[in-house]
């Protein structure tokens, strides 16, 4: 089988997502149709993340993240014309979009072509992405319109399908899956003489909320037994102003997963998330996790259990104090993250699901409902 993959923000969480649908699919050929996005990683640094033989890559010249009606019909002409290409070479049995404007685009493309074998997963809804009444209302329609043109919507969390059941959107869901640790993790945090250390990792962006990130750091700042890490970079960045907050900018994974290790808990202040792999890394490396209460990060916790999700910074502040005074209950709740992860969100498990939905062999039919509280 030949699987088309059309990514437009090659990079991030969206890149690590498509990797593991290659190495969990590896008698299969997936070619990737992928635009660039060169602040936050060189595509051709993304391509080193792929080491298998059966991944083929095609640059997508005018693919761009911004709204630009001009722009966005190249994009439009430019992905006809690669998947037209493809379908005449008998090399597109099933087609996967990946996030909003790769699902936009790439349903029209395929209509165009009459291609039926069409799935589209948005990892992150961007209707909650909206920061008025109308730009709300605005993406709502956008993902209406592009769900007409045909395709099936797959979110990659329970909460992420409640939203889109809840705008009137049939759609199924498989969860994000992570390749699971096998082993305890080295030189972790109950080795440390040093600081009480909150990490959160990735792009900092808008989505990621960096401003509460900055409020809830600096509560802390006349503290000195506290720190705060955001293991990334991006446009936000000059909302992280407290002095406790180190930024690493883009490291290695190796050293994201040893940053990870080395702290108390993982820490996101996201508005909303499809299902994010910085918290599922943190769950396998036996992390407690204390996430803000929104689509995509209520997934990953049982309150009490294995972290918290909290509503203000208030509520973030008094439970890292709690954490900080209770460190003996830190390990039990770690060892219920990796537990809840490999039950969950084992990628063996999870993205196997996908090959049976490309070849058309499985049918997931979602009842509504919510998930961890």
């Amino acid at each position: 089988m030949t699987i088309v993959h059309v990514v437009e923000p090659f990079a991030a969480g969206v890149a690590v997502f498509v990797k593991y649908l290659t190495e969990t699919m590896p008698d299969d050929l997936h070619i990737i149709i992928h635009g660039e996005r060169k602040d936050v990683m060189p595509a051709r640094e993304v391509k080193k993340m792929f080491s298998g033989s059966n991944v083929r890559f095609i640059k997508w010249h005018s693919a761009q993240r911004s709204i630009d009606p001009f722009k966005d019909f190249l994009a439009s002409i430019e992905l006809y014309k690669i998947l037209k290409r493809l379908k005449s070479k008998n090399l597109a049995d099933s087609v996967h979009l990946h996030s909003a404007k790769s699902g936009l685009l790439g349903r029209g493309a395929c209509r165009m072509l009459n291609v039926k074998n069409v799935f589209y997963t948005p990892n992150g809804a961007p209707f909650l992405s909206g920061k008025t009444t109308f730009s709300k209302y605005f993406y709502r329609q956008v993902e209406k319109f592009g769900n007409s043109l045909g395709g099936k919507v797959v979110c990659c969390s329970l909460s992420e399908l409640n939203a889109y059941l809840g705008i009137g959107i049939e759609a199924t869901y498989i969860n994000n899956g992570i390749a699971i640790e096998n082993k305890i993790p080295a030189n972790d945090v109950h080795t440390r003489k040093q600081r009480f250390r909150i990490i959160t990792t990735g792009r900092i962006i808008a989505q990621k909320n960096p401003s509460l990130f900055n409020t809830i750091a600096n509560y802390f700042n006349e503290f000195d037994q506290f720190e705060f890490i955001w293991a990334g970079d991006g446009e936000e960045r000059n909302k992280l102003t407290a002095k406790n907050i180190t930024v690493t900018g883009w490291v290695t994974q190796e050293d994201i997963k040893k940053l990870v290790t080395e702290s108390d808990i993982y820490l996101s202040t996201a508005l909303y998330e499809g299902l994010s792999f910085g918290v599922l890394e943190a769950l396998t490396l036996h992390k407690p996790i204390l996430l803000s209460q929104c689509i995509g990060n209520m997934d990953a916790v049982k309150n009490g259990i294995n972290g918290d999700l909290f509503k203000t910074e208030t509520d973030a502040i008094v439970k890292i104090l709690q954490y900080h005074n209770n460190r003996d209950m830190l390990r039990v709740m770690g060892e219920f993250s990796k537990s809840i992860c490999e039950a969950e969100f084992n990628v063996k498990n999870n993205f196997s699901n996908y090959r049976e939905l490309y070849s058309n062999t499985i049918n997931i039919t979602p009842t509504k409902k919510w998930a961890f509280a």
